[in-house]
Protein backbone atom coordinates (compact mmCIF):
# COMPACT_ATOMS: atom_id res chain seq x y z
CA UNK A 1 0.00 0.00 0.00
CA UNK A 2 0.97 3.48 -1.00
CA UNK A 3 0.49 6.76 1.34
CA UNK A 4 0.29 10.15 0.02
CA UNK A 5 0.44 13.02 1.46
CA UNK A 6 -0.56 16.58 -0.79
CA UNK A 7 0.62 19.75 0.59
CA UNK A 8 0.88 23.27 -0.98
CA UNK A 9 -2.58 24.14 -2.23
CA UNK A 10 -3.68 27.71 -1.81
CA UNK A 11 -4.78 30.71 -3.39
CA UNK A 12 -3.09 32.46 -6.12
CA UNK A 13 -3.92 35.50 -8.40
CA UNK A 14 -4.57 34.66 -12.32
CA UNK A 15 -1.43 34.55 -14.06
CA UNK A 16 0.78 33.61 -10.68
CA UNK A 17 2.63 30.14 -9.75
CA UNK A 18 1.77 27.38 -7.31
CA UNK A 19 3.49 24.26 -6.44
CA UNK A 20 2.07 21.19 -5.02
CA UNK A 21 3.51 18.32 -3.34
CA UNK A 22 3.04 15.01 -2.42
CA UNK A 23 5.16 12.75 -0.29
CA UNK A 24 5.18 9.33 -1.22
CA UNK A 25 5.99 6.13 1.47
CA UNK A 26 6.88 3.61 -1.13
CA UNK A 27 8.17 3.57 -4.50
CA UNK A 28 4.79 3.03 -6.89
CA UNK A 29 5.83 2.80 -10.79
CA UNK A 30 3.45 5.38 -12.18
CA UNK A 31 2.38 8.34 -10.50
CA UNK A 32 0.11 11.29 -10.93
CA UNK A 33 -2.12 14.80 -10.81
CA UNK A 34 -5.49 14.48 -11.31
CA UNK A 35 -8.08 17.38 -10.26
CA UNK A 36 -12.24 17.72 -9.94
CA UNK A 37 -14.22 20.47 -9.17
CA UNK A 38 -17.81 20.35 -8.07
CA UNK A 39 -20.36 18.56 -9.94
CA UNK A 40 -17.54 17.54 -12.53
CA UNK A 41 -15.62 14.05 -12.86
CA UNK A 42 -11.90 13.64 -11.87
CA UNK A 43 -10.04 14.66 -14.82
CA UNK A 44 -6.40 14.05 -15.30
CA UNK A 45 -3.18 16.50 -15.72
CA UNK A 46 -0.56 14.48 -15.85
CA UNK A 47 1.77 10.86 -15.20
CA UNK A 48 5.31 10.30 -14.73
CA UNK A 49 7.36 7.51 -14.14
CA UNK A 50 10.00 6.83 -11.78
CA UNK A 51 12.41 7.85 -14.90
CA UNK A 52 11.07 11.18 -15.42
CA UNK A 53 9.00 9.91 -18.44
CA UNK A 54 6.22 12.85 -18.53
CA UNK A 55 2.61 12.63 -20.17
CA UNK A 56 0.29 15.80 -20.44
CA UNK A 57 -3.28 15.53 -20.98
CA UNK A 58 -3.90 17.97 -24.21
CA UNK A 59 -5.82 20.34 -22.35
CA UNK A 60 -2.82 20.36 -19.88
CA UNK A 61 -0.49 21.41 -21.95
CA UNK A 62 2.13 24.22 -21.37
CA UNK A 63 1.06 25.34 -17.95
CA UNK A 64 1.40 22.15 -15.84
CA UNK A 65 4.83 20.20 -14.96
CA UNK A 66 4.79 17.42 -13.08
CA UNK A 67 8.16 16.08 -11.67
CA UNK A 68 9.38 13.23 -9.21
CA UNK A 69 12.10 13.54 -6.55
CA UNK A 70 13.38 10.62 -5.87
CA UNK A 71 15.83 11.11 -3.11
CA UNK A 72 13.03 13.01 -1.00
CA UNK A 73 10.16 10.76 -2.62
CA UNK A 74 7.93 13.43 -3.43
CA UNK A 75 5.90 14.27 -6.48
CA UNK A 76 5.63 17.61 -7.64
CA UNK A 77 2.99 19.83 -9.83
CA UNK A 78 3.97 23.35 -10.48
CA UNK A 79 1.30 25.48 -12.11
CA UNK A 80 2.38 28.79 -13.82
CA UNK A 81 0.30 31.36 -15.47
CA UNK A 82 -2.69 29.85 -13.37
CA UNK A 83 -6.06 30.47 -14.44
CA UNK A 84 -8.92 31.02 -12.66
CA UNK A 85 -10.63 27.43 -14.43
CA UNK A 86 -7.81 25.77 -12.77
CA UNK A 87 -9.52 25.86 -9.23
CA UNK A 88 -10.28 22.73 -7.95
CA UNK A 89 -8.82 19.94 -5.72
CA UNK A 90 -6.25 18.67 -6.86
CA UNK A 91 -5.08 15.08 -5.83
CA UNK A 92 -1.73 12.82 -6.69
CA UNK A 93 -2.11 9.24 -7.39
CA UNK A 94 0.13 6.69 -7.91
CA UNK A 95 0.08 2.59 -8.27
CA UNK A 96 2.48 -0.14 -8.76
CA UNK A 97 3.41 -2.60 -11.17
CA UNK A 98 5.53 -1.73 -14.03
CA UNK A 99 3.93 -0.12 -17.19
CA UNK A 100 5.33 0.63 -20.34
CA UNK A 101 3.96 3.90 -20.38
CA UNK A 102 1.93 4.87 -17.67
CA UNK A 103 -1.72 4.67 -17.79
CA UNK A 104 -3.72 8.03 -17.90
CA UNK A 105 -7.17 7.10 -16.64
CA UNK A 106 -7.75 7.27 -13.13
CA UNK A 107 -9.31 4.39 -12.84
CA UNK A 108 -5.81 2.51 -13.15
CA UNK A 109 -4.88 4.19 -10.49
CA UNK A 110 -5.27 2.42 -7.01
CA UNK A 111 -3.44 5.04 -4.65
CA UNK A 112 -4.60 8.30 -3.46
CA UNK A 113 -3.86 10.96 -1.66
CA UNK A 114 -6.60 13.25 0.44
CA UNK A 115 -6.28 16.03 -2.06
CA UNK A 116 -5.28 20.18 -1.53
CA UNK A 117 -7.44 23.01 -3.23
CA UNK A 118 -6.46 25.01 -5.16
CA UNK A 119 -8.08 28.54 -5.43
CA UNK A 120 -7.06 31.24 -8.70
CA UNK A 121 -8.77 33.99 -8.24
CA UNK A 122 -9.49 36.99 -11.04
Amino acid sequence: QVRLVESGGGSVQTGGSLRLSCKVSAFPYCMGWFRQTPGKEREGVAVIDPVGSAQYEDSMKGRFTISFDADKTTLYLDLNNAKPEDTAVYYCAARVGYFDVCPRRRDMYTNWGQGTQVTVSS
